[in-house]
């Protein structure tokens, strides 16, 4: 998103903390991180959290010289202390919830996410300029449920260098190029919906017609939730059948979607899913969860398979992904036509627009 506006001649300063990076540099620093001006702090305080009283401070000191901040998430220190200091230097700023807000989102650890909206949340979401979505469905869910205004809506992009790889990798722990496999590529959390997956693929694998499929588990969480996903894997005898392979970036993760013949996000909630988009970008179909806001345009394409979550409806449509190259090949050329519509160049132009919005008022 910053490179996108960069391109567009946007000047970008992104504030961060150094929560789950490893860094050489001493803090606070500003570098140049992924070609884009950098400032990190360090996080102090709670995993989740992340306060950072560096940060608190510099925002406090330095905010008037922007135009405009967009704060990109909710709960936490950083967002509270952005809101915080745009409110009182009077610089507009917008907030991406992240799909935070969403009903089903404020339902989970809800007694802390009801005190921390009543203290902090509701007073940083209607004093912003604007609240960001990324769907039309996150929208309306977050702005019926908690009496919200001022929503616009600009999706996330596809950087389409990422799916130029001349020559797929072999990469260790995945299966041989003749082994077909089901890909989830995700943040391994409760919230993605996996153990039903797990299960369902495995129920259908006893199936001679299915018994050289493999599911293929790219990404990485809580330790506990990893030994949890295992032990169900154990449990029904699904350890040749199920392949974990750790988070997976670059030319790794590109040649792992690449090679998938089914990318599978069966979330409770998701207000993009950014790894379906880059699956159809690949021209790899997909099956995603009624809950994941992309749904509607898999639908409406008919870019790939759309169940709820739960294994009889996963069962249904999972046996007939797997079951039909030909559909497969089909529905995943239409996902590769609709990711065309959701360059970064495109969404760059829209997010300018939602400034200019906000700075002529």
């Amino acid at each position: 998103m910053c490179r996108a506006l960069q391109a567009k001649g946007v000047e970008i300063v992104l504030i961060t903390t150094d929560a789950d990076l490893e860094l050489n540099e001493r803090l606070p620093a500003q570098i140049n991180y992924k070609s884009v001006p950098t400032m990190f702090f360090s996080s102090e305080l709670g995993m989740s959290f992340k306060y950072s009283r560096q940060m608190a401070n510099w925002l406090d000191e330095n905010v008037a010289e922007f135009d405009l901040v967009h704060i990109h998430a909710v709960f936490n220190h950083a967002c509270m202390a952005a809101a915080s200091a745009c409110r009182k230097h009077a610089v507009p700023y917008v907030v991406r919830p992240l799909g935070t807000l969403d009903p089903w989102s404020m339902q989970q650890k809800r007694l802390k996410k009801r005190l921390f909206w009543v203290t902090t949340g509701r007073s940083m979401l209607r004093n912003s300029a604007m609240v960001h979505y990324t769907s039309e469905a996150e929208k309306l869910r977050t702005e019926s449920s908690l009496n919200l205004v001022r929503g616009n809506v600009v999706p996330l992009g596809i950087d389409f260098s990422m799916t130029d790889l001349d020559e797929p990798l072999s990469l260790r722990g995945l299966p041989e190029r003749r082994n077909p496999y089901v890909l989830v590529m995700s943040r391994l959390d409760p919230k993605k919906g996996i153990p039903p997956l797990i299960r369902s693929f495995l129920s259908l694998r006893k199936e001679e017609r299915f018994s050289d499929w493999q599911l293929v588990i790219a990404g990485d969480g809580a330790p506990e939730y990893l030994d949890y996903l295992w032990k169900i894997v154990q449990e029904l005898d699904g350890t040749d059948a199920v392949q974990f392979t750790g988070w997976l970036s670059g030319a790794e993760k590109l040649s792992c979607l690449q090679n998938a013949e089914l990318l599978a996000l069966t979330s409770h909630q998701e207000n993009f899913g950014i790894c379906v988009m880059e699956a159809m970008a690949c021209g790899v179909p997909v099956l995603v969860s009624s809950q994941v806001d992309l749904s509607r345009e898999v639908l409406r394409a008919n870019a790939g398979w759309i169940v709820e979550v739960d294994e009889s409806s996963i069962v249904r449509s999972l046996s007939e992904a797997l079951s039909r190259d030909d559909e497969r090949k089909f529905r995943g050329e239409n996902g590769r036509e609709v990711a065309r519509g959701f360059t970064w160049d495109r969404i760059g132009a829209e997010l300018i627009d939602m400034y200019s919005a906000i700075s002529s008022k």
